[in-house]
């Protein structure tokens, strides 16, 4: 009895059956406030790619999110829920800063960012140990442990900002601004090749750290060793166990690369937009790379396409609550939070139907 839906349908068509409704109750909510929702429709989408600055802002807000979607997505892939990418990528952003601020005035950006990528990753995962550790030795259920852990995230950055980091003369709770040498180059000659203009989007390199991260989840998740023993402990840990794979250490080792992929998304708004470290960074990216890595199925490409998806919601979101003053930033989240609850929460919804056109069930 086959009882999986094919891939083009699991992957593709339910993905864009999930969009279409969720818009489709948007547009409604849009009609009751008194605004064509066509029209809104169509200042989103030429909001977030109707010209080079609005281009460049949906692919930085992307970055993000490919970020902190693939790192949802290795958790995943072992049957864990890792909710504290906000935090992972919270304290990933110490690694970033203290890169920027001890060799900023020494060395070139190309020598700083490569120490930054693995200080950024270091302390991503360092943040992810210890809930890895208590779900794997003790049973504490890592989606309450890494919530936790994102409060306690807050905290410390709130102490280290204000306390130790925070410049004598300077009021602000945020570190110094970097030189020259701790900011990313922005990828002008990018837009610049189809004949646009980049503007003041901060849309920078680490767009293609991001692209790389994609194919090394890739790579890691279905053509090594290591990546059939996550996939194995997530779908039935009791058989990953009688094979020999070690629970404790698969565990640790999972949440660590999801860890470290949540610390790098700090790279992004720290080196390639605000040359500095301050408060509350990451702005929601790591709770929307949940949603980005549930609607792109957990596979890097997917997850490409959901997180291009999103930071179209936000670029275009922005000019959309610009243009029509009456759909407020908080209608914009209202949209936002319907793709999540039909790309995750109410996917099942469509699922048993699909199954029985698709599915043919042999004895």
């Amino acid at each position: 009895m086959n009882n999986e839906l094919p891939k083009w349908v699991d992957y593709g068509l339910m993905p864009l059956i999930n969009l279409t409704i969720a818009f489709a109750v948007a547009g409604l909510v849009v009609l009751l406030v008194g605004e064509n929702p066509f029209e809104a429709a169509y200042l989103l989408v030429r909001g977030a790619f109707g010209f080079g600055e609005g281009i460049g802002f949906t692919l930085f807000y992307a970055t993000n999110f490919i970020f902190t979607g693939l790192a949802v997505a290795v958790a995943i892939h072992c049957g864990l829920f890792n909710i504290g990418c906000e935090g992972q990528a919270y304290i990933g952003g110490l690694g970033v800063a203290f890169a920027c601020l001890a060799f900023d005035a020494y060395l070139p950006w190309y020598v700083i960012f490569p120490m930054a990528v693995i200080g950024a990753a270091i302390f991503g995962a360092a943040w992810a140990f210890i809930p890895a550790w208590l779900q794997a030795t003790r049973g504490s259920h890592v989606v309450i442990t890494t919530i936790m852990f994102n409060f306690i995230s807050s905290a410390v950055m709130v102490y280290l900002l204000v306390e130790v980091l925070k410049p004598a003369a300077s009021m602000a709770p945020e570190t110094r601004t970097f030189t020259d040498a701790g900011r990313l180059p922005k990828l002008d000659w990018l837009m610049e090749m189809f004949g646009s203009s980049l503007g003041g989007a901060p849309f920078n390199i680490s767009f293609f750290v991001a692209l790389v991260a994609c194919y090394l989840v890739w790579l890691l998740i279905w053509r090594t060793k290591l990546g059939y023993e996550l996939r194995t402990m997530g779908t039935n840990p009791e058989a990953a166990i009688y094979a020999g794979i070690p629970q404790t250490r698969t565990i640790v080792i999972a949440m660590l690369i999801s860890g470290g992929l949540a610390g790098m998304m700090a790279l992004n708004p720290i080196m390639g937009d605000q040359a500095r470290l301050n408060i509350d960074f990451p702005a929601g990216a790591g709770f929307v790379g949940i949603a980005v890595a549930l609607m792109g199925r957990n596979h890097p490409v997917g997850i490409i396409f959901a997180a291009i998806l999103f930071g179209m919601l936000y670029q275009g979101g922005a000019e959309l609550s610009f243009d029509m003053p009456s759909i407020s930033r908080d209608m914009i989240v209202v949209i936002q939070g319907l793709v999540i609850l039909f790309a995750g929460a109410l996917e099942h919804v469509f699922r048993p139907t699909l199954m029985r056109i698709f599915v043919r069930g042999d004895n």
